[in-house]
């Protein structure tokens, strides 16, 4: 089963969610494998402190010229829907130029296919990457257990785009494993490419403005890509009239709320330190799993 945890803004507490779901599936005897696809800022290896066994780095293919072979023509820029390359004609005082700006190229090829002199190839370019382990959960004091296999990916810094690097993770979904996708906050690309082929959305909310309006958005997203879905509303009861505004959103569209965890100070303070509140408070443990079976219910009578 694959399952994905998102959000529609930043700051909900989907991380949180994803980390403490991940592991109180693993304490439960489940094997389960843990994808970080926030690749612009991953922060889930922080809670689960991995043992990095494998790196990958990331790479995307862009148009390299040959101007010995090259007569300037321009046709590779006129093919270029986003303007990644741009044609410097020869003339008496100056000679011709192909200028390349790998920052806005998509890695299509179009541009290779049209030269008409053959004189552009592609290169690899390194965009960022893939880091692979295993994180060790402690059962008790002294006793630990190893079954949780995490992949994150980093981009590179001043990079664009993080839809390869995403790409570059989710290819460890080849696992027999429960997999917990940890999805980018907001509604663009990298999500999309993220919650992408899940069985089953965990949206985390907050009881905020910003967080009622953007939990709308995605759940637009997700009845597009037809992924069910269901709510999980974090720091539960901080603000009461917002908390029952949502609730009345949810219940108007027909979404269920599968959890709500408190505001509570305990639960910050765990969070600050990079530990998983569920390894210190052990009564939410059963309650990650209980919303976990509860979600294999609805999707068996779906």
């Amino acid at each position: 089963m694959i399952l994905s945890v998102a959000s529609g803004k930043g700051g909900t507490g989907k991380t949180t969610v994803a980390v403490n779901l991940a592991i109180s599936l693993a304490l439960a005897g489940k094997p389960v494998l843990f994808l970080d696809c926030d690749v612009e800022e991953p922060n889930a290896h922080i809670f689960l402190k991995p043992s990095v066994e494998k790196e990958l780095k990331v790479f995307v293919k862009v148009p390299a010229v040959d101007e010995s072979e090259c007569d300037f023509c321009g046709e590779c820029s006129k093919f270029c829907a986003f303007n990644a390359m741009f044609v410097v004609r020869p003339s008496e005082n100056m000679r011709g130029k192909v200028l390349i700006f790998n920052e806005l190229c998509h890695g299509c090829g179009g541009c290779m296919l049209v030269c008409p002199r053959n004189a552009i190839s592609e290169r690899n370019r390194e965009v960022g990457i893939v880091k692979r382990g295993r994180a060790t959960v402690p059962v008790a004091e002294g006793v630990s257990v190893a079954n949780i296999e995490i992949v994150f990916g980093e981009l590179r810094l001043g990079e664009p785009s993080p839809v390869p690097v995403v790409r570059a993770v989710k290819d460890a979904l080849k696992s027999p494993s429960i997999v917990v996708i940890d999805a980018p906050p907001g509604t663009s690309c990298p999500v999309v490419h993220s919650v992408f082929g899940s069985d089953y959305c965990i949206l985390v909310s907050e009881p905020t403005p910003f967080g009622r309006h953007d939990l709308k958005l995605m759940v637009d997203v997700l009845r597009d890509l037809k992924i069910p879905f269901g709510v999980v509303l974090n720091r539960s009861g901080v603000v009461s009239t917002e908390k029952s505004q949502i609730h009345e959103y949810c219940e108007r569209e027909d979404i269920e709320i599968l959890l709500e965890i408190p505001h509570e100070r305990r639960i910050a303070e765990l969070y600050a330190n990079g530990i998983p509140f569920v390894l210190e408070m052990r009564e939410w443990q059963p309650k990650f799993n209980e919303m976990f079976e509860k979600i294999c219910e609805r999707l068996r009578n779906s």
